[in-house]
């Protein structure tokens, strides 16, 4: 299995949208951007969203920091990476808070609505750190872009989750909590007016409310309700929308690319991705096996030892003692590299019979990328 076995490049020809998925920590991030930049050098004019925080890509593009607004990558930064672009590459990095709060401004019925979700307090704390936001957030911005802007190729770099399924399951998770209608009926007769907590005191026949509020303190209860009650009559809006964004996801113009690392929990995620994607007839363009261990002696041949290694470290001047030792740890990591690539490869088969579709094996790099010059080595291995 050689490194350069196969590529997903050409089956993202023609298509507008590639959304980078898989475990957190395989490399999704650095992918992402590396088509992105392929396709800017073929020409076109291609923008990479990120989700990551951290500031490794901003640098690696030459900027100084990515927000919700797309930034291009300056012509100098090209110059200096050595690397010639025909087109244009933008990158963004998605700002959640902001998302939703355009999101609620589209929806509300009512300026004054508005101004009450976006000053609540429980709002507040969701739409930043509610499982699930992310990923919510994150089909919500690809949405706007695809349909408002005239890019030739979006990538989104989608949120580093402990589990790749998250991607396509958090946004009904958001759903069921701003239409909760189980929590609706419960506070329902603490709802009608005036504040939550003197209604719940003055009523008899709100226990289950009451007891609630032993719990969480009447003024977490009451931002629930308040929160509840303001959303009323939008969460059709936001179903729908929701519906259309997801829709968005299987049309032929789209196509996912599964990013997998080696390990057997990347390859387990990537596996039941795949298979969920196959069901929402969402179409897969491409298979990354990443941050694979390179095999460094190829072929049949039996490894060779510490005696071997040795003869030409002393013929091209080393001392013997020295070369005797430098042999042997030669030979030693050579051992433990081939063991390494050698299980690696038999659970990249596994990954391989699993899924069909284009792919492309790339080596674990000496270094992180951290520049243009690094993204566009690896956009020529993909």
């Amino acid at each position: 299995m050689r490194a350069d076995e196969g590529s997903v490049l050409p089956s993202l020809q023609g298509r507008r949208v590639a959304v980078c998925v898989g475990a957190g920590g395989v490399g999704k991030t650095t992918v992402a951007a590396a088509l992105a930049l392929h396709r800017a050098r073929l020409g076109g004019k291609a923008l990479v969203c990120t989700i990551d925080p951290a500031r490794r890509l901003a640098n690696a593009l030459g900027l100084r920091s990515l927000g919700n607004v797309e930034s291009r990558v300056p012509e100098e930064a090209f110059r200096e990476a050595g690397v010639r672009a025909r087109g244009q590459l933008f990158a963004m990095m998605l700002d959640v808070k902001r998302t939703w709060d355009d999101l609620v401004s589209r929806h509300a019925l009512d300026p004054a609505r508005r101004d009450r979700i976006l000053r609540n307090r429980l709002y507040q704390q969701m739409s930043s750190a509610l499982a699930g936001s992310q990923e919510y957030m994150a089909m919500e911005k690809l949405y706007e872009l695809a349909t408002d802007r005239d890019y030739d190729l979006i990538v989104l770099d989608t949120p580093p989750t402990a589990h790749a399924l998250d991607f396509l399951e958090a946004p009904d998770r958001v759903l069921d909590f701003v239409g909760n209608d189980a929590a609706r009926r419960v506070l329902a007769p603490a709802l009608g007016v005036g504040r939550l907590g003197l209604r719940l005191a003055q009523m008899g026949g709100g226990y289950l409310a009451k007891v609630l509020a032993r719990f969480t303190g009447e003024g977490v209860l009451e931002d629930l309700g308040e929160f509840l009650q303001n959303f009323q009559g939008m969460y059709e809006g936001f179903k729908e929308r929701a519906a259309t964004v997801r829709a968005l996801l299987g049309r032929p113009e789209v196509g996912f690319v599964l990013v997998a690392s080696p390990s057997h929990v990347s390859i387990d995620e990537a596996v039941a991705l795949h298979g969920r994607l196959r069901e929402e007839a969402i179409p897969v363009a491409g298979l990354v096996a990443n941050r694979v261990t390179p095999d460094l002696w190829p072929g049949r041949a039996p490894l060779p030892d510490a005696g071997a290694l040795a003869g030409p470290l002393v013929a091209s001047g080393v001392r013997v003692a020295q070369a005797e030792h430098l042999a042997g740890r030669l030979a030693r990591t050579l051992a433990e590299n081939q063991a390494i690539a050698a299980a690696e490869r038999a659970a990249l088969e596994r990954l391989f019979e699993a899924i069909s579709c284009p792919r492309v094996v790339v080596p674990r790099l000496e270094s992180d990328v951290h520049d243009l010059a690094g993204l566009a080595r690896l956009a020529e291995r993909l």
